[in-house]
């Protein structure tokens, strides 16, 4: 039973990301973007199943990435160990932090060094971050305060 119920959470998870991230495409891809999707980062807070569920959800909105396989790769990568750092956070507040320093290192490299975008490293990174501290920040920790309050009803 228990594993069951961590393969469907995890499930759930990886739909809604990959939806969120495809239906608002046009803003989930490219040096300055905000993936609404990841104010589901703070969902590892409240499921270890949310680090799967967030990885698969990454990837298969990457499947649909209009910069290609490494972004798939690297891109994919980059949730799975901003989930993980995420769900080992000692305070709720530092929850949504892992991916904004791991997606703004990570992609921010991708598009300078893989995808050749011709603005400063530094700058690439910060455009990521900012998207990330919107998305998880802006909208994940309050969406993690109202899950606190179900949250015996939702994950348990």
């Amino acid at each position: 039973m228990k594993n069951t119920k961590f393969l469907i959470q995890a499930s759930v998870i990886a739909a809604i990301y990959a939806v969120l991230t495809i239906v608002f495409a046009p803003i989930s891809y490219g040096e300055i973007q905000i993936r609404i999707s990841e104010a589901l980062t703070i969902l590892p807070y409240f499921t270890p199943a949310a680090i799967l569920g967030l990885f698969v959800g990454c990837l298969i909105a990457n499947l649909l990435s209009p910069v290609g396989i490494l972004d798939i790769i690297f891109g994919s990568l980059a949730s799975l160990i901003a989930a993980y750092l995420s769900y080992k956070m000692p305070k709720k507040w530092l929850v949504p932090l892992p991916p904004v320093i791991v997606n703004g290192i990570i992609i921010g490299l991708l598009l300078k060094y893989a995808y050749g975008i011709p603005l400063p490293l530094i700058l690439l990174m910060a455009y990521v971050s900012v998207g990330q501290i919107i998305a998880c920040y802006g909208l994940g920790y309050p969406l993690m305060s109202i899950l606190e309050k179900y949250k015996k009803k939702i994950f348990n």
